[in-house]
């Protein structure tokens, strides 16, 4: 091989590694999947074959489109959730906290709960909300209620406060990442023109923020979308997902329906993920 060939092949040679793990380990998987949701299932053994049987079912099931909705609402209530939190955190350590060291510190506390597994995370919610749980023996020694509030665990409520502390620092971090990059001379010259500090929030800041915002968002929306620990750790099977009933059928060894709702739930993530890429361009923080 000559030297000129090997140059022109060169580019193509050191891409070829990454080209075959990605082949391998996220087309063909999503592939077989797509393959095996047109198989058909007996009730003991999946049959080989092209049917569409599957997606009918789910669009024709009405437990199945409570879960796409039931899913959809955690969707919603946890990125707002999150939004809410990390928006002003990360306001605070980007312009409030002019110590570096003290910034760093700050920003890393807030990795904290990410230094244990998922599921410790979840289950040390239980003795705090639980009917005998701190946050109600202190309302009954308060007299603020009567009895022990059920509704602080399994429940839509539980789901989501755990899926907003577990997925938190995803917009966190991004949102923290595009505030510190703003140029202050901005802020001040906005200032320096008679702006209100509402309207340098309105005009500057958010504008410059809403890259991270858009990244943190893609990062909650995809993760909440395929949630199933969470809903039945912190639901007690009174709370449904559609990871959840991916799970499920799968347990009952329903592969092929399974792997439909699993297609579904690409493509719904994706159009998702795409309409935020539509709004905001996130290429600025890439």
């Amino acid at each position: 091989m000559s030297s000129k060939t090997f140059k022109a092949l060169e580019p193509y040679l050191l891409v070829t590694p990454q080209t075959i793990v990605f082949l391998l380990f996220l087309v063909f998987p999503i592939l077989m999947i797509a393959i095996v949701s047109f198989w058909q299932f007996n009730g003991y053994a999946m049959i080989p074959a092209f049917t569409l049987d599957n997606y009918l079912s789910i669009f024709t099931s009405k437990v199945s489109l409570q879960t796409y909705l039931n899913t959809f609402k955690y969707v919603i209530l946890v990125w707002f959730f999150c939004l809410a939190i990390a928006f002003p955190v990360s306001y605070f350590l980007a312009f409030y906290i002019q110590n570096q060291t003290l910034q760093i510190i700050l920003f890393l506390i807030c990795t904290v709960p990410f230094w244990t597994s998922n599921i410790i995370r979840m289950i040390s919610w239980i003795p705090l909300l639980g009917k005998e749980g701190l946050v109600n023996q202190l309302l009954l020694g308060l007299h603020v209620v009567n009895q022990p509030v059920e509704w602080f665990l399994y429940s839509d409520f539980a789901v989501v406060l755990g899926m907003v502390h577990l997925y938190n620092f995803f917009m966190i971090a991004p949102i923290f990442n595009s505030l510190m990059r703003i140029d202050r001379t901005l802020i001040t010259a906005a200032q320096d023109m008679g702006a209100s500090g509402w309207q340098v929030l309105k005009e500057v800041i958010l504008p410059l923020a809403a890259p991270g915002i858009a990244i943190g968002s893609i990062f909650v929306v995809t993760l909440v979308m395929g949630e199933f620990v969470t809903v039945r750790l912190m639901g007690g099977g009174q709370s449904a997902s559609i990871g959840k009933l991916i799970q499920t059928q799968i347990g009952s060894l329903q592969y092929p329906l399974a792997a439909a709702n699993a297609v579904i739930l690409l493509i719904v993530t994706l159009i998702l993920v795409i309409g935020i890429l539509r709004i905001v361009n996130i290429r600025k923080e890439l």
